[in-house]
């Protein structure tokens, strides 16, 4: 027996959870419905006209004898009535229609003008050939000519001063039909011409009343990790939020709202492996004589490609991340950034000025302090806040739990850097080796307030090159350099610590060689 739907009003079926992927959402939905024995078809919603069909997915609980035989999506199209608006509108709604209906005429009637100002332009036209050729051929009509020509002009004249004061008035009512415009769509939002429902075919041996629960993925929603970090004493205070837009068709209200990194439509097959063929062959002549070396060093003068318009990927470290917020959370479908807060933390941080003059002549004070929020830190944007409030906005990369960070709270005005580079080149007679000596001066300055006092510490990094093969070398001058650095790490960046009291200068001297073989070309 096949019954139909039980009643024509639909039951609501509310959504009670979200899980937000990094481009669509896994919405659940929950209500509680009455059978009746036997096989009956359900109407449930409405409910998201984007959902995806196929994964569509309904369960029922509290009912032993009763499961779900079909679960379909049924869509709708009613589009909107072309009748003008009526009492029951809003008043901005009809105040855009007066403006429309009075634009309209007017845009009539600068169109009328336009073409009798053409028209009156040809008329011109012909009458100064006439002219032309009347006087050409002996006619002396200069009163007539001048009578017509006056006349001409005159409404040329006329019709003009009407156009100009027709487009003022059209475009004075344009600009306010946009502002209304813009104002309804603030206020209001257009009912959905696109409506869909879910149709439930359910089999029981017994009436009673089942729990029912129903998912499917729907586009148009995403979300992001923001962050606010607030640096006092000591310390950092860390908040984690989730930035979350949707613009699914309806509203998600006091939803559990879970984020997650998953990326559902991504294949999650390894890639098949090819043949890599290795051949080996014996060097030629010319390459058992000189070793090709490269310098990697080059002034980058373009801005690299062009940054591609949208929302970034979400660095997760390649492990799908889960978060959840701690209390039900409403989100309109509006389309606009919902900023819901995750987690806070607070870790002891330090702070300390650093610069590479060689990348930017900025000292900054960066914040270094470790993650003790309880989850990885996934990158993205940090609104910074200190002691007098909003500072600026920094980037925060991919952290894991427990391990060091550090955010750049901006550069300070008060120290100056000048960088500057000098390089000379010798050969030896007997074993022909290039010995390349560079010289690099960093000139640090600091200009403080009078009553200003106590030294502050800038960490200077400069890079010096890495040898990757055995007839190149590279070389320290330690004893020509002023200071010697604090450190020198594998990497080739060597460190200072320069205090420096207010008003104080210092400067930093590094001496290093490149000393190559006879044979090695390219330095």
């Amino acid at each position: 027996m096949y019954e139909s739907p039980t009643s024509p009003t639909p039951t609501p079926l509310p959504v009670t959870a979200v899980t937000c992927l990094e481009d669509r959402a896994h919405v659940e939905r929950t209500t509680t419905v009455e059978v009746a024995a036997g096989v009956q078809r359900l109407l449930l919603g409405p409910v998201s006209a984007l959902a995806v069909d196929r994964s569509l997915h309904a369960e029922l609980t509290g009912a032993p004898d009763a499961a779900v035989v079909d679960v379909r999506l049924v869509r709708a199209w009613t589009p909107r009535s072309p009748q003008p608006p009526t009492d029951e509108d809003s008043r901005l709604r009809r105040h855009a229609h007066a403006l429309e209906e009075e634009r309209r005429p007017l845009e009539q009637r600068r169109d009328r003008l336009r073409t009798r100002l053409d028209v009156l332009g040809k008329l011109s036209a012909d009458l100064l050939r006439d002219i032309g050729e009347g006087a050409g051929s002996g006619e002396t009509e200069a009163e007539r000519w001048e009578r017509e020509l006056d006349r001409v002009d005159a409404e040329i004249d006329t019709h003009d001063d009407e156009l100009r004061s027709t487009e003022a008035q059209s475009a004075r009512l344009a600009a306010e039909l946009k502002q209304t415009w813009q104002a309804l769509d603030l206020a209001e939002e257009e009912p959905p011409a696109l409506t869909a429902h879910i149709e439930l075919t359910v089999r029981a041996r017994s009436a009673g009343t089942a729990h029912l629960r129903l998912s499917h993925l729907t586009p148009c929603a995403a979300w992001r990790p923001a962050y606010r970090a607030a640096l006092g004493d000591g310390e950092l205070t860390l908040q984690t939020d989730a930035v979350v837009w949707q613009r699914t068709g309806e509203d998600w209200t006091d939803v559990r709202l879970t984020l997650s990194t998953a990326r559902s439509a991504h294949a999650t097959a390894p890639p098949r492996l090819v043949a890599d063929r290795l051949t080996l062959r014996d060097r030629s002549t010319a390459e058992r004589r000189t070793v090709d070396v490269e310098l990697r060093e080059e002034d980058i003068t373009d801005l690299g490609p062009t940054p591609v318009a949208g929302l970034p990927g979400v660095d997760d470290g390649g492990e799908a991340r889960v978060l959840h917020a701690s209390a039900p959370v409403s989100v309109p479908s509006d389309g606009r950034a919902h900023r819901t807060p995750l987690t806070s933390a607070v870790s002891a941080a330090r702070s300390e000025y650093a610069c590479a003059p060689e990348l930017s002549p900025l000292v900054t004070e960066v914040v270094r302090f470790a993650n003790t929020s309880g989850h990885a830190l996934l990158a993205g944007p940090v609104d910074l806040v200190r002691g007098s409030g909003f500072t600026g906005r920094g980037t925060l990369a991919f952290t894991a739990q427990g391990a060091p960070a550090e955010l750049a709270f901006g550069s300070s005005d008060t120290f100056r850097v000048i960088r500057e580079t000098d390089e000379s080149r010798d050969t030896t007679g007997l074993t022909h080796r290039t010995v390349v000596t560079r010289t690099v001066r960093l000139h640090l300055s600091r200009f403080s307030a009078p009553d200003e006092t106590g030294e502050r510490v800038v960490g200077l990094r400069e890079r010096i090159p890495v040898s990757e093969v055995s007839e190149v070398e590279v070389r320290l001058r330690k004893e020509a350099c002023s200071p010697a650095p604090d450190s020198l790490d594998a990497e080739g960046i060597a460190r200072w610590n320069v205090a420096l009291p207010p008003g104080g200068r210092r400067t930093v001297t590094l001496v290093y060689e490149l000393s190559s073989s006879g044979k090695v070309t390219g330095v």
